[in-house]
This record gives C-alpha cells, sequence and structure tokens, in this order.
C-alpha cells in the first residue's frame, strides 16, 4: 500500500472514529512511533488522537504501560501475550476508547528461534473489554517493508474494532423433533354443528 494509501485509510479512520466520538491512543516498539505520526500527519487529527507510547526497550514497556517483567521474560517482548499487555496498559494509562499495540522484529537483526525476521504481534483494545489480536510474518523483506505494513495492519484493525461489536447472529430455530410432519388443521366447527362419534381409544405413540 502506497504512503497516498495510507494517508486515505488514516483519514476515513479518523472520520470514523470522529463520528462515533472515539478517541485513540498507540504504543508501538518496532515501529517507532509511525502509526501515530500516520494518524497525525491528517489535519485536525487531535480531536481523535490523545498520546502515543514509543515503547522500544522491555524496560520502557513495564515502566510507561505496565507489562509485568516475568510476562516479557516468559513470553519474550515479541508475542502475543505482551502485545496484548501493551494494549491494556495503553488503555490504563490514557483517557481513550481503543489503543493499538505493536511488537515485532522488523530486522534485519534481532531474530531468534521460533521468532523470526518479519514476525509482528498486533492487539487493539476498546474501553468496552473488546480485544482482538494478529499475528503477522511479513518475511524478511526489508526493515522499511515490515514497518509499513505492520503500521498498515495496524490501521486495519483499528478500523474494524472502531466500527463497534457485530451484531448477535441470528440462529434459526431448531428443527421440530416430531417423528411426523404437522398436519395443519382446518378451521374448527361451531359447538353446536359438532357432531362426534365415540370412538374407541387408542394409545398414542410417545414423541422421540
Amino acid at each position: 500500500m502506497s504512503g497516498s494509501a495510507t494517508r486515505a485509510l488514516s483519514r476515513t479512520l479518523l472520520d470514523l472514529c470522529r463520528m462515533r466520538k472515539l478517541k485513540i491512543a498507540t504504543a508501538e516498539s518496532c515501529t517507532g512511533g509511525l502509526v501515530a505520526a500516520a494518524l497525525t500527519e491528517v489535519p485536525g487529527s487531535s480531536d481523535v488522537v490523545d498520546r502515543g507510547f514509543v515503547t522500544y526497550s522491555n524496560e520502557s514497556k513495564h515502566q510507561m504501560l505496565g507489562v509485568e517483567t516475568s510476562k516479557l521474560e516468559t513470553f519474550g517482548a515479541v508475542s502475543k501475550e505482551v502485545a496484548i499487555a501493551m494494549a491494556f496498559g495503553a488503555l490504563e494509562h490514557a483517557d481513550v476508547d481503543l489503543a493499538v499495540a505493536i511488537t515485532g522484529i522488523a530486522g534485519p537483526g534481532g531474530a531468534t528461534p521460533g521468532k523470526p525476521v518479519g514476525l509482528v504481534h498486533f492487539a487493539v483494545a476498546a474501553r468496552d473489554g473488546r480485544i482482538t489480536h494478529k499475528e503477522q510474518r511479513f518475511g524478511a523483506v526489508g526493515r522499511d517493508n515490515v514497518r509499513h505494513q505492520s503500521v498498515v495492519e495496524a490501521l486495519k484493525m483499528l478500523m474494524e474494532m472502531a466500527r463497534g461489536p457485530k451484531p448477535p447472529v441470528k440462529r434459526q430455530r431448531a428443527a421440530s423433533h416430531r417423528s411426523h410432519p404437522r398436519v395443519s388443521r382446518t378451521p374448527r366447527r361451531s359447538a353446536g354443528k359438532r357432531h362426534r362419534t365415540s370412538r374407541p381409544s387408542t394409545p398414542r405413540a410417545s414423541d422421540s
């Protein structure tokens, strides 16, 4: 996605948040503030964007966002667990409705076993408790490309969250468990014209 397309995506996101009266905060590691920069490049973005946290080191993630040190040591900075903790931490430290977090390995170095260059974890948290996470493996496409693609992915995830929770799926009624199809009834005749013939009663099979 080109720079102009990224700007258009940022404008669309800002317009949506403005319409729904939503505020945004960002918590970025490998992108170093590029998501906040993409949003604030658009004039008038100050009524939507509250602040951005650039937490490049583990210490900054802990000090600025409250990410537990044990979580960083156990899962590593580039992990689903840390990305989600960063997003919730941004919500707790800013008076906003939505927060996006990004942590990854842009390269060319930094890869570890199981965590290659181009691996990026994203999380978006909402004040109403919703949380989404996504893992992307962009590959060794170059540092700039990884960072740029991460910005686009973060904006798209924010857009999806800003649209609000999806309405519940309407479930079809459970099929009838009757062993025989239901027969339509004919209109009842008036009581005065009804003639009943007594018949011996027969046992009726119970429905299964």
